[in-house]
């Protein structure tokens, strides 16, 4: 959203009010309400739920939940942000969640039971009757109760006797040394949400770190990784450092090693560790000298800091967008786009768009009009009979209309959907999106029509050759014949089948991309989605719309002696279903699916790239992309990273944390 949508004066309460209020929908006695589900909405937006799991941040909507009555009033959604926006929020939330009578004070009971309840079964049990815990808590009758400091300095502790209990468990002979998969098991119960695939994938081969170990880990290796990954902020910052002072921009573990011992007062790493930090960013076979690149396999991307956004001023850059010309010009360079789209949409499917033009034509109730069984009989007759060629007949000047008729559609959609996006909240509702989609469709007749028109005759005149004798015309003959007014023959069908078509197709886009294929701030989509959701969405607007193209094609074919003449959209849908039966009216349907789905697929995903790849300075539509709701300001700072950040002690107890539910006590 433009900074001119967030006055820069618009306070964080004010921020708060309107995150609330987009995503609460329950209301009772005047008064609104999050559920869990809007408060993940609103706390987690983009969040595709896979390495750290949907229970997990519902342990965010307990906490954030006082009355516990299962919803969040706007005054405990203003208290958690305020929790959210603290440096020690993780350890608050922690303290909260296992605080369960609120009283400011943990007793060694709530530790156990809030502990316990949320790790898993198949997880190895922690002695609560360890030392380690005494020494904070005392004697396990719970003498000592811990305050919020205390608390915070146990739970930093906490993991680090878990690895010391499970490494005794899987070391049952005492021998000092574990198999790789235990610790696997190990460090994917305290680590696994933070560690990329490639390091979890390879984590078994820390047992290769040392020639002589017998294809063994022993606990100083277990500890050596933990300490690696607790301290990963220190392993950036130090590699960082020393990749940008070396020419070459590689380093070696001697060039790690004496930036570390610069940057620190006393030595932060020992060689253990620094092995550990070279193994896992060059197992993959390279040695010696590693790249920046080379350690960002370590961490999962998701919990890498965002890069701060440039300052534009504010009143230059709303000046700048508010401007006419500014956006005529975007406008413009939005249909320059699209064009190019469009071209390469139409030519990707224009085979099957010739076999669906045949099958429409074809009027069974002609004797010997029968050319064709199916679609695919007709594509094999084509080829035959007219060669590879032939599959193309037309495509000139479906050309020369698809680029204006794809970009003025693409451009009016988000034009439209621009003027209809709530700008406190970025959203739109779903009959807006409709009516954006509908207006794109309709703008495009203008070009449609004409087009259309001079396509179907080109694509028909084939078949006409082979068995009428008919002279073959060229566009140029067909557009002076028909004329103006010829040329438009048809419009209102035209207009019958592209404004729902779109109306459909569009908002079904928009909610593929956002619903099913999570794109977010945080989650671009790939080109393999961008063309499943672009492929998906065309299949039921192509489909119901196929009546439409029926009579549309009806209308606009020149009826040769014999053949049924139709005197407009009724006339045309009265004679078809009392000649050919209802069944006519889907003819070509699949083949319409086959070239709507694809085309609109591709024609969208190269829309959607090239404005990511050539972005216009200044555009918008430049970082959210066509038919997306871009991201309020308000909502950058309360996104998934805020979140995940208040999770890390919780999950650093167990990645699972809180997914496994204790059943009751029996009665």
């Amino acid at each position: 959203m433009a900074t001119k949508d967030i006055p820069s004066n618009v306070g964080r309460s004010e921020q708060y009010r309107r995150l609330f209020y987009k995503h609460a929908s329950v209301e009772k006695e005047n008064e609104r309400y999050m559920t869990e589900d809007d408060f993940l909405a609103a706390t987690a937006p983009g969040e595709d739920f896979k390495k750290i799991q949907r229970e997990q941040f519902g342990l965010l909507f307990k906490v954030a939940d006082k009355s516990k009555k299962g919803l969040v009033s706007f005054e405990d959604f203003v208290i958690f942000q305020n929790l959210l926006s603290k440096p020690d929020a993780e350890y608050e939330i922690a303290f909260r969640l296992f605080d369960v009578n609120g009283s400011g004070k943990i007793t060694f009971d709530q530790f156990k039971n809030v502990l316990s309840s949320n790790m898993p079964k198949d997880v190895v049990p922690f002695d609560f009757d360890c030392d380690w815990l005494k020494l904070y808590i005392g004697t396990k009758e719970g003498h000592h109760e811990l305050s919020y400091e205390e608390f915070s300095q146990l739970l930093k502790g906490l993991q680090g006797e878990r690895l010391r209990q499970e490494f005794k468990h899987y070391d049952k002979e005492q021998s000092g040394f574990i198999e790789p998969e235990n610790f696997k098991r190990i460090i994917l119960d305290t680590a696994q949400h933070k560690l990329s695939d490639h390091v979890i994938d390879h984590l078994p081969t820390l047992c290769n770190l040392y020639a002589g170990s017998g294809n063994k880990i022993t606990f100083s290796n277990v500890v050596a990784f933990h300490n690696v990954i607790r301290n990963i902020d220190m392993v950036e910052a130090v590699i960082r450092k020393a990749i940008d002072e070396s020419p070459t921009k590689k380093i070696t573990k001697a060039d790690f090693l004496n930036q570390a011992a610069q940057l620190s007062r006393y030595s932060v790493f020992t060689p253990m560790e620094a092995d550990v930090i070279f193994h896992f960013a060059g197992v993959d076979g390279k040695s010696g000298t590693l790249s920046l690149e080379d350690f960002g396999k370590i961490l999962d991307p998701r919990w890498t800091h965002p890069e701060p956004e440039p300052a534009v001023p504010i009143d230059a850059q709303a000046s700048k967008k508010s401007s006419f010309l500014f956006e005529v010009l975007e406008n413009a360079y939005s249909f320059l786009l699209g064009s190019i789209a469009g071209a390469v949409g139409a030519t990707a499917v224009y085979p099957i768009d010739l076999v669906k033009t045949r099958m429409q034509n074809q009027r069974s109730k002609v004797v010997g009009e029968l050319l064709y069984k199916n679609s695919l009989d007709c594509f094999k007759k084509v080829i035959k009979n007219e060669g590879f060629a032939g599959l193309y007949r037309g495509l000139g000047p479906q050309l020369v209309g698809v680029a204006p008729e794809k970009a003025i559609k693409l451009t009016v959609n988000d034009f439209v959907r621009s003027k209809f996006i709530n700008k406190d909240t970025g959203e739109i509702k779903f009959w807006q999106e409709m009516i954006a989609g509908g207006a794109a469709g309709g703008s495009q007749v203008v070009f449609t029509n004409p087009l259309e028109i001079v396509k179907i005759r080109l694509q028909v005149q084939g078949e006409q050759a082979k068995n009428s004798g008919v002279p073959r015309r060229s566009a140029i003959w067909i557009v002076k014949h028909l004329g103006i007014v010829g040329l438009y023959k048809g419009a209102s069908a035209c207009l019958l089948r592209d404004v729902p078509f779109s109306a459909i197709y569009f908002p079904a886009y928009a909610h593929l991309k956002r619903d099913l294929f999570h794109e977010g701030p945080n989650h671009k989509l790939t080109i393999t989605e961008l063309l499943m959701a672009g492929a998906i969405a065309g299949m039921p607007a192509a489909y119901f719309t196929t009546p439409a193209d029926v009579i549309k094609t009806r209308l606009q074919v020149e009826a040769r002696s014999g053949q049924t003449s139709y005197n407009g959209i009724a006339d045309a849908a009265r004679k078809i279903m009392k000649e050919e039966g209802f069944k006519a009216f889907f003819k070509g349907g699949p083949a319409r699916i086959f070239r709507s789905s694809p085309q609109f697929g591709v024609t969208l995903t190269v829309y959607e790239i090239l404005h990511q790849s050539f972005p216009l300075p200044g555009s918008h539509a430049a970082t959210t992309g066509t038919t997306s709701n871009p991201v309020p300001d308000q909502e950058k700072g309360f996104g998934p990273l805020r979140s995940r950040n208040a999770l890390k002690m919780l999950l650093d107890l167990d990645y699972r944390f809180g997914v496994y539910k204790a059943p009751p006590p029996k009665a």
